[in-house]
């Protein structure tokens, strides 16, 4: 098959998914994508940029079987523009992320007219896929939220008929090479989310400054996107935790985010939202173990839900509960436990997200909205 994917926002997961997936899948790939910048008026001007693309790409002879575009397109604008040839075409819209439910700092900030645009693509698509049920779920409970307080002509329908058609595929991730012996030396433990707020640093690094008041050593490398407003608790925490810094700050080099993630023992998250959690599958498949959470789409991508792998990695809310388990952690460490084994069960889980694995089931679903 021949497939036209449109990106407005092409950086990070969506970046990742889509280069990881055209090299990994036996399917030929046309990427039409902008630059990651002002998402916003990604949002807005997408449409009307690629209907432009496509139609010069038409009068070169090109064609496609299927359209695949993600979330921050406005597909029902995009359709409407494009040249018949490609209105025809029958169209997938994945969600990596929705504007009804990604958090913003104060709720008033929040533009609906992307929530509607949200909506608009679902209903225009042949299909709709969600990198996890918890996304899907949280997406689909707001929108019917979302219309319940416009004061007339609430288009209720338009949530049942994208729950219809919705499916759920998650996303694939790179392998990693087996990782060689631990160096010596205390435990060194990972945090590789986005540095905003919906991820929590206060009670990571609260949990950390338990830790350094119980003497408790231990190493970090803090990672992940940074945008232009950072909360003032990594400045805070960089001075105050100055001497137990092995990286700091986004690694834009694949190779060097790899080689961090191969040296973490423990991979922490905090988040109070996340709609898949790909770092954490990477950081895990890498070696790490895991400490998240028992919310969010965590329990769904670790497949641990209740028993023994529930107790073991995830840990209780807070950042005391969360300090508790490191500095068991570090105690293991100390006593040459490996972490690295002990954390082999949930790994063998996650292999099933690595792209030779998820590749060949995502071609197959394709094909299956082609006929």
């Amino acid at each position: 098959m021949r497939i036209l994917a449109l990106e407005p926002y092409f950086g990070g997961s969506h970046r990742a998914f889509l280069e990881g997936w055209s090299q990994a899948g036996r399917h030929e790939w046309t990427i039409l994508s902008l630059p990651a910048y002002k998402w916003k008026w990604r949002m807005r001007h997408a449409a009307v940029t690629f209907a432009g693309q496509v139609q010069e790409r038409l009068a070169r002879g090109a064609t496609w079987d299927l359209l695949f575009c993600s979330d921050m397109l406005n597909l029902a604008e995009f359709l409407g523009l494009a040249p018949p040839a490609v209105q025809e075409l029958p169209s997938v819209v994945y969600f990596h992320e929705n504007q009804l439910t990604y958090p913003v700092r104060v709720e008033s900030e929040r533009d609906y007219q992307f929530a509607m645009t949200n909506m608009t693509s679902a209903l225009a698509a042949r299909a709709v896929w969600f990198n996890s049920a918890f996304h899907r779920d949280a997406f689909l409970h707001a929108l019917e939220a979302f219309l319940s307080r416009m004061p007339d002509y609430q288009p209720f329908d338009a949530v049942a008929g994208i729950r219809a058609k919705s499916q759920v595929f998650p996303p694939g991730v790179p392998g990693f090479a087996p990782r060689g012996p631990r160096r010596a030396g205390p435990l060194r433990i990972l945090w590789a989310a986005r540095w905003e707020h919906d991820k929590n640093p206060e009670e990571f690094f609260a949990a950390l400054g338990l830790l350094k008041e119980r003497q408790v050593p231990f190493r970090i490398s803090v990672i992940g996107e940074q945008f232009r407003e950072v909360p003032e608790i990594f400045a805070h925490a960089r001075r105050y935790l100055a001497d137990h810094i092995d990286r700091w700050g986004y690694q834009q080099d694949r190779t060097d985010y790899e080689a961090t993630l191969l040296e973490a023992d423990v991979f922490v998250s905090t988040a109070t939202h996340e709609f898949f959690g790909l770092s954490a599958v990477e950081a895990t498949l890498a070696g790490a173990y895991p400490l998240v959470p028992r919310r969010l789409a965590y329990p769904e991508v670790f497949d641990c839900h209740e028993g023994k792998a529930a107790q073991e990695f995830f840990y209780a809310a807070g950042a005391r509960g969360l300090a508790d388990r490191l500095a068991d952690l570090a105690g293991r460490t100390e006593s040459n436990d490996s972490l690295h084994h002990a954390a082999r069960p949930i790994r063998d889980r996650l292999t099933r997200f690595e792209w030779p694995n998820r590749a060949p089931i995502l071609d197959e679903a394709l094909e299956q909205r082609r006929a």
